[in-house]
This record gives C-alpha cells, structure tokens and sequence, in this order.
C-alpha cells in the first residue's frame, strides 16, 4: 500500500473506538479506549488505530494530523430528526408556556398540520435552503450522519418533495442523511372525520407509489424506512399495525414513533414486526419493555423532546438497561417540540435526565444509534474497513461531553476521511 495516501490522526489523549458492536444492557458504555491513539485512514475508511508511537512507527510515510492531546471519538449518529420542513412554531411555543398541552395544541389545528400547510406551500428550493443551514449546524456539532422523516405533507406529491430533498442534500454532504417516509405522522386535516380513509390512502396509494417513485429516482438505493406515528390522536395500534405490515411487505425497513404520551403497545408491536427501533418510549409499560428488550429492535429516547415540552416524564432508560436492552438517543429535531441540532446536548441531557454516565450516553450516540439505522456495520466505532467519521474534541477527557453544554467541544469533524474544522 502507497502510504503516502495515508491519513494518520495521532497524539489523542483518548481514542474512544467503540469497538465490537451495538452494546445491550449493562455493557453500554464501553468505549475501548486507547490512552494516546491514533486511526490510521485510507481510501475514506479506517485502516487500523493502536498507540501514537506504535502507529507512527508502522506508517512511517502517512500524512500525519496532530489531535495535539484532544478526545478523538466516532461521529455522534442522530436516528431520529424531521430536519425538512419550512416556517416555525414559536407561536405555539408562547401557548404551551401559558398552559396548553401539546395534544390541545393540535386539537386546535396546531402541531404537525401548522407545519404540513407550511412545506406544502414551500418549493423545493425553499425547503433546501432551509433545511442546509439545519444540517450544517448538526454537522458543526459533530453528527456525521442522521436520519430524515419526511411527514409534513400528508400527501403523496409534498411527501415526495420532502423525499427529493432529503436525497438532494445527501448528495450535497457533508453528512449523510438517511431517508424515512413518515406518511402517517398524523391524520391530514382534510380526513379529519375519517382517519381509516387516510389509512387506506397510505396503505394503497402512497407506499406503492413511494417504492415506485424510489427505484426510478435511486435505482440501486436501499428503500427508506417507513415510520407511523401511534399515538393517542395519530393512530391507534391496529392502524399502525396495518401501515407497517404493508409496509414491510413491499420491502420497506421499519421504524415506530410509539409511547410519547400513551402507552398503545406501539414498541411490543415494533419489536413483532423486527422494526429497527421503536422511538420515544416515555409511557412504555414493563411487559412492553421487555418485550422490546428481547428483540433486536433499539430503543431510541428523544431526550429533547419533554424538555421541549417541559413535561417531567423521560424515557426510562434504567429499566431499558436492565432489561438487557439496545438504547440509543436521537435529537428528534423538529419545529414543534424540539427544535435543536446539537447531539452534544442531547448526550447533557441524557445524563441528567436518563441517568446515563457519559460514557453511556457516548456509546448510545454512536454505536448503538447506528444499529437503530440498521448500520451498525458500517458506521458508529472506529475499526477497521468501517466509513473514517470520527470528531476531535477540543478537550482531554471524554467526560466533558455530557459534563458540558450550551457550546460546541468539537474541533474538527471528519467524514469519509475528510477533515473540516469546525468554524
């Protein structure tokens, strides 16, 4: 191997590899720390990581990269965000501070369908626009890939604007964005009156019409995942039974936005179907949560989102943990309950509100939300052939991040091997 295509970051002070795949239980939060590291990258992968002198001994002729003592950890993965939408909700915002709850909210024709009219009235260019600038922040704060929902159209022709763009802005990088079709986030106002209709609607007209439209505009792309938000004034467990069961019978992976505010059985239901996570999950019973933890379904807690809310109630990741299950954390950035790309302070949040140690929190923004994209595989830790994302920190010890918040400890990002500073 020519190692002058080589890129080595060395010096450290703590290389955290996340080494050996999605941890359950009581093995979250190990790091595989190795005290000053390097990761040897070639071809936008890792190559290989061990000790500074040990690796600048066996690659005498790589480009080198001083993390001059600094934290170099995996790129923080985000598996749950509504990045694509147009217009705000501070309006709402003003009414929750004064007394009214979320579900009042869009009982009134606030909530979700504010947003649909917004993005159903934006070109796609205005939703680009919009959206970028999102993205770049999450980037700046070291997501290196995320999850995108579409579901602020409610119907066929702006659920695929949102498609196109989410598509659009993963061309454009830096990070990557994977696509999920959330049709069913809530009943469009015109269905009102008749929810089954609109079921009907997703099942029989756009889930086909999704794949259709999806292997004509990708070809080769995997299909995105599809979501259904169940949920007590979205849809009830047989409905969102029925979406995802049709779902996965034309080839779609699955997701569930499940237990928000009432427990519906939207997790146990995940787990039976094998969705690659349930999201949410404040109200999830016991039995559900073992359930759950019995399955390779991963957990994803919105942290954001009750603070949002300024609800009290969070995802109860100890009875997660000690049912042996997979728990991630995701942003659930959103216009209406949770409108923050930083991943760095999803991780304060967890530790305050979840219980969860840094490290924890680390292992359940990178390894194991990575398996709640089903990419485990590929992204997530820092071994060998995996995608060279990574983050050098602008401190020495990985227990600032969760320790910190309200500022941005990331350097440098680096994706596919590539290195940005963070400006």
């Amino acid at each position: 191997m020519d190692q002058s295509s080589l890129i080595l970051i060395h010096n450290a002070s703590q290389l955290l590899t996340l080494a050996g795949g999605p941890q359950r239980g009581q093995r979250l939060g190990e790091l595989n720390l190795i005290q000053d590291g390097a990761v040897a990258i070639a071809e936008g992968k890792v190559l290989a990581t061990g000790r500074s002198a040990a690796m600048l001994a066996r690659y005498p002729e790589a480009s080198t990269f001083d993390a001059q003592g600094h934290v170099v950890l995996p790129g923080l993965v985000d598996p749950h965000t509504h990045l694509v939408w147009a217009g705000d909700r501070a309006n709402e915002f003003e009414m929750r501070l004064q007394g009214r709850s979320y579900l009042e909210i869009m009982a009134a024709g606030g909530g979700i369908v504010s947003t649909v009219n917004a993005t159903r009235a934006a070109s796609a260019e205005d939703l680009i626009e919009q959206t970028s600038e999102r993205i770049w922040q999450a980037f700046r704060h070291g997501t290196t890939t995320a999850e995108v929902k579409t579901g602020y159209g409610l119907e066929l022709s702006t659920e695929l604007k949102q498609l196109d763009v989410i598509l659009a802005l993963n061309a454009r990088g830096p990070a990557s964005l994977v696509p999920t079709f959330l049709g069913a986030h809530a009943i469009p106002a015109e269905y009102a009156d008749r929810p089954d209709a609109y079921v009907d609607l997703v099942c029989e007209g756009m889930l086909p019409e999704v794949k259709k439209w999806w292997r004509a505009r990708t070809q080769r792309q995997p299909l995105p995942f599809v979501d259904v938000f169940c949920e007590e004034g979205a849809f009830d467990l047989a409905q969102s039974r029925r979406i995802l069961e049709t779902a996965s019978a034309l080839g779609f992976p699955l997701k569930i936005h499940a237990d928000e505010f009432k427990n519906l059985g939207g997790a146990a239901l995940a787990a039976s179907l094998g969705a690659a996570s349930a999201d949410h999950l404040v109200r999830t019973s016991d039995a559900d949560i073992e359930v759950l933890a019995n399955s390779n379904t991963v957990a994803v807690a919105l942290p954001a989102t009750p603070f949002g809310l300024n609800e009290p109630d969070y995802t109860p990741a100890q009875k997660i943990i000690a049912a042996n299950g997979l728990l991630a954390l995701a942003s659930d950035t959103n216009p209406g309950t949770a409108w923050g790309e930083s991943m760095q302070f999803i991780l304060a949040l967890a530790c305050r509100k979840l219980g969860l140690t840094p490290a924890q929190a680390i292992a359940a923004a990178t390894i194991n939300a990575a398996a709640a994209l089903n990419l485990a595989d590929r992204i997530g830790s820092l071994e060998p052939n995996k995608q060279a994302d990574l983050l050098i920190l602008n401190v020495s010890d990985y227990r600032q991040l969760g320790y910190r918040f309200g500022t941005n400890l990331v350097s440098y990002v680096v994706k596919q091997g590539r290195i940005y500073p963070v400006t």
